[in-house]
């Protein structure tokens, strides 16, 4: 088996598929009016509109629902990223060290998902993620 994405669901995915791109620096490909990919070179982050639900089974996706999930990005400098969108993202908490060895900052995506871009901070962290 293989992890292929994350998907949310937006209610307005013309703003969402927009922040993640100002997040991610990269360009998302729309598969459809009501469907784009950002493709990045780990993990994949699928954006639906409210349309695509009615695919599936009606109702059985909610946009700005979600207070379980976090998508994470691992970044080379969490401060210099902080830096980079703190005017531009509702924060949740500044760059701090995380107990499992992360040094991490999160916000919110506009229709509420938590985002957090995290760095290997300490030795067993970076040992951790070295063959990520």
């Amino acid at each position: 088996m293989k992890f292929a994405s994350i998907r949310l669901i937006a209610g307005d995915i013309k703003t969402m598929v927009g922040f993640y791109e100002m997040v991610t620096l990269q360009s998302a490909e729309w598969l459809a009016p009501v469907f784009a990919e950002i493709v990045t070179p780990s993990a994949t982050l699928a954006i639906g509109g409210m349309e695509t639900v009615s695919l599936f089974k009606e109702g059985s996706a909610e946009a700005a629902a979600n207070r379980t999930a976090i998508i994470e990005f691992m970044v080379d400098d969490v401060d210099a990223e902080y830096i980079r969108l703190k005017n531009n993202v509702d924060l949740v908490h500044a760059p701090k060290l995380m107990p499992w060895g992360n040094r991490s900052v999160q916000f919110r995506d506009p229709e509420g998902t938590l985002v957090a871009l995290f760095m290997p901070f300490t030795d067993p962290a970076k040992k951790r993620f070295a063959s990520r």
